[in-house]
């Protein structure tokens, strides 16, 4: 159970953010160097240093969005500039992309965020420019929503490179791309030119996820009880012959029935930050998408039980397993009861799902603190700081300069063996991945911004 700490806080984590940042800069510099963009996307360190994975090419904008956020945090305009020519060069395959669901990882994150600084003026302000970002952001929304399966006349999902038949718990941070490009005012043409409402997709995606990937400890099955409520599956998986619904899967956890911690995580952060866009909004915007208090109430009940299993069901230091039912946990004992051991000789470790998991309790516990929940809020907020204050120190931030990675004892994909396991090793450690290194920094952007008092960092 993660054990809270009630003293850290934005300003008191201020001098390790700076450290990340620090590292941080070496590391692209050292990446940008030696990359050859002819091998692929960057995905996972192996023996210190990054390789690629030809599964899907869906890290690419965390190597470039990386850049961007060492700019913002720093202002140091070399890291703008080279993530400026990548996505220019490299990144508009991302945007026309029609057979992945990561447009948000790709597309948000680079062109999403060079919007972003242009809006706040960080940057200087071009009008030719800002409106090729938001060419690629209309565009990218649509295709997104283009990958479509619809099973009610009220419920869909944006399906998984696995097909129609697959709805990711990862696929709700890329409805973001729906979200921006519908606030661009974009909508997807389909068959007779009918237009298609990109928002009303995001948010029947968010609906159609809530309801299969998320367990409520309502006794859907016989392994959802109360003590289990939040639990997140993977992959649910329908019949597309009647649309219904057959059955839980899993890519990357252990089982259907225990919960794969990065799915976890994505399930938190992106309910989160679709909370903080839902509650910016009127309620006649949001009144023929169910109306502004429905909406948010059915995004609460799914933040909130996930973020409380969360707490719960990880080591002290709140830096997971990466499954909570991996099939060698019971042999660390009781492991929720102490802080996560990345050189246990049984299951690995995480981080990059505390990474993401982080920055969502930050997020939802803002969001309560600005609907008036005040101390619930707090909880959330301190548990953000309790999991950053750990993964911005060793044995989690990558020190030494032979090293690629930012932040360690990250894994891809246990079930398939795809992690480095160092010599000596029984298990995955020591390495680092693409995604985890990018959450790191935003999540290190964010509480940079909260102890200085800048501007809110969102994706809208």
């Amino acid at each position: 159970m993660l054990k809270i700490d009630s003293s850290v806080t934005a300003a008191s984590l201020l001098p390790a953010v700076e450290r990340v940042h620090e590292l941080s800069a070496a590391k692209i510099r050292d990446i940008e160097r030696t990359w050859q963009p002819a091998n692929g996307s960057p995905v996972f360190t192996v023996a210190g240093k990054y390789a690629s994975r030809g599964w899907t090419e869906w890290t690419q904008g965390f190597q470039y969005g990386s850049a961007i956020l060492q700019f913002d945090a720093t202002g140091e305009f070399e890291f703008l500039e080279a993530a400026r020519n990548k996505v220019v060069e490299l990144m508009a395959l991302h945007v026309s992309h029609i057979g992945v669901h990561d447009h948000g990882f790709n597309n948000v994150s680079t062109y999403g965020n060079l919007r972003r600084l242009m809006l706040e003026g960080r940057v200087p302000a071009s009008d030719w420019e800002l409106r090729f970002y938001e060419l690629a952001l209309k565009i990218s929304g649509a295709v997104q929503a283009a990958r479509w399966t619809q099973l009610t006349p009220d419920l869909g999902y944006v399906y998984s490179f696995n097909g129609p038949h697959s709805l990711f718990s990862d696929t709700i941070r890329s409805m973001r791309a729906l979200v921006i490009a519908h606030q661009l005012g974009h909508r997807l043409m389909a068959e007779g030119d009918e237009p298609v409402d990109l928002l009303r997709r995001a948010l029947q995606h968010a609906a159609a996820t809530a309801r299969w990937n998320v367990y409520y400890g309502t006794g859907r099955d016989s392994f959802d009880i109360p003590d289990y409520k939040g639990r997140v599956v993977h992959e649910s998986i329908f019949d597309l012959n009647n649309r219904a619904y057959r059955c839980a899967s899993t890519q990357q956890g252990y089982s259907p029935f225990s919960t794969w911690t990065r799915g976890q995580a994505w399930i938190l952060c992106g309910y989160a930050e679709q909370l903080e866009f839902l509650q910016g909004q009127t309620e006649s915007f949001l009144a023929s998408y169910g109306g502004k208090t429905g909406l948010l109430r059915a995004f609460e009940e799914v933040a909130a039980p996930v973020a409380s299993f969360w707490l719960e069901h990880t080591p002290t230091d709140g830096i997971p397993y990466w499954d909570t039912g991996a099939p060698n946990l019971h042999k660390q004992g009781d492991w929720a009861s102490r802080p996560s051991e990345p050189f246990n000789d049984h299951e690995p470790i995480d981080s990059s799902a505390a990474a993401i998991a982080a920055q969502g309790f930050l997020r939802y516990g803002n969001y309560l603190r600005l609907t008036g929940r005040e101390s619930e809020g707090d909880l959330h907020r301190q548990a953000a700081f309790t999991i950053a204050k750990h993964l911005f120190a060793e044995p989690y931030l990558s020190t030494s300069p032979a090293h690629q990675g930012l932040i360690l004892h990250s894994v891809y994909h246990q079930p398939n063996g795809w992690d480095y396991k160092q010599p000596g090793q029984k298990i995955a450690n020591g390495e680092s991945s693409m995604w985890g290194d990018y959450h790191a920094r935003e999540l290190a952007l964010m509480i940079q911004r909260e102890a200085k008092g800048q501007p809110y960092y969102t994706f809208f």
